[in-house]
């Protein structure tokens, strides 16, 4: 009878997990590239973005990840045999990744907050395509789950990646040719 509930929960709280870690590399771009700007720009706009990116780590995807796990182990405990299931091993596997993902984020806010600019624009935006294919891999694992074709799955995670990657060149472009695109 809690199954539905329950379920519910996870779902709303995986959906705010993903907007928190899709947005929060955008955050990190726009730091990284306010460095590029010219005193006192520089500092107004890197001071407000500490503050964004502040409220969305702490009041939107840490909470969201935690609330999420706790729905999703509640699941498990409702429906045990799901853990016998060779999708769930590979859900789990794709979720632990989110998890790095989710941590390395945390590592790239904590230096920004502290005014450490270790990586550049490119590389965030190539890092925050990361959450899409994690994301893509989970929902077809479990709408599909034991119909799921490994070949067609792992090739069209990797078209995906490649699309993405196109898709960042392509806007690099246009944003070279025209700097306030």
């Amino acid at each position: 009878m809690l199954y539905p509930y329950i379920k519910s929960l996870h779902l709303i709280f995986v959906v705010t997990w993903f907007a928190g870690l899709f947005y929060i590399p955008r955050l990190f771009i726009y730091h990284i590239e306010a460095w590029q700007k010219p005193s006192p720009d520089r500092e107004i706009l890197s001071d407000q973005l500490k503050l964004m990116a502040k409220r969305l780590w702490y009041i939107i995807t840490w909470p969201s990840a935690i609330l999420c796990t706790l729905f999703a182990i509640w699941l498990l405990i409702l429906m045990p045999a799901w853990l016998q299931q060779p999708w769930m091993h590979v859900k789990l596997a794709f979720v632990a990744l989110l998890f790095v993902y989710h941590i390395k984020c945390h590592q790239i806010f904590k230096q920004l907050q502290r005014d450490q600019v270790k990586y550049t624009s490119r590389f965030m935006r190539i890092w925050n395509e990361v959450a899409t294919l994690v994301l893509f891999a989970v929902v077809f694992l479990v709408i599909l789950k034991n119909a799921f074709n490994w070949i067609y799955g792992v090739i069209g995670i990797f078209v995906l990646a490649l699309l993405l990657m196109l898709g960042i060149r392509l806007y690099k472009r246009i944003r070279d040719k025209n700097p306030n695109a």
